[in-house]
C-alpha cells in the first residue's frame, strides 16, 4: 500500500514545517506550499490524494484556489479539507459548500484531527 500523498498550502512557514512533520512521521508523503498562486500548477505536477487548505492567504484566497481546482477537469477528483480559524462563521461555511470544500478543520490545529480528517478520504 502506498503512502497517501498530502498538498498543505499556508502562507504561514512555521504552521507548514510544523505540520508536516506530523504528517510525515505518520506516514505521509507532504508536500508544502506556501504561496497561493502557484497551487493549482503544483498540484497538477504532485496530483496529491488530499489537499489542507487555508482559507485566508494574501494574493489569492483558500476560496479562490479551491474554486479553480474543482472547476478544473485535471484537479475536481481531489477532496480539499479547508483550515482556517474561522469556520463557525455561515458566510465561510456558504463559500466552502460553493468552492467544494466538504470537510474543515479550525485552527489551532490538534494533529490528530488533521489525520482523522485524511482518513476519511
Amino acid at each position: 500500500m502506498s503512502k497517501k500523498k498530502i498538498m498543505i498550502v499556508d502562507d504561514d512557514q512555521e504552521f507548514l514545517d510544523e505540520i508536516k512533520e506530523v504528517l510525515t512521521s505518520s506516514g505521509y508523503e507532504v508536500v508544502t506550499i506556501n504561496d497561493s498562486s502557484s497551487t493549482f500548477e503544483m498540484v497538477t505536477k504532485v496530483k496529491p490524494d488530499v489537499i489542507l487548505l487555508d482559507l485566508n492567504m494574501p494574493t489569492k484566497s483558500g476560496f479562490e484556489v479551491a474554486s479553480e481546482l474543482k472547476y478544473s477537469l485535471l484537479t475536481k477528483h481531489i477532496p480539499i479539507i479547508a483550515i482556517s480559524g474561522y469556520l463557525k462563521d455561515e458566510h465561510y461555511i456558504s463559500l466552502m459548500e460553493i468552492c467544494g470544500i466538504k470537510k474543515r478543520i479550525e485552527k489551532p490545529i490538534n494533529p490528530l484531527d488533521i489525520i482523522a480528517k485524511i482518513e476519511g478520504y
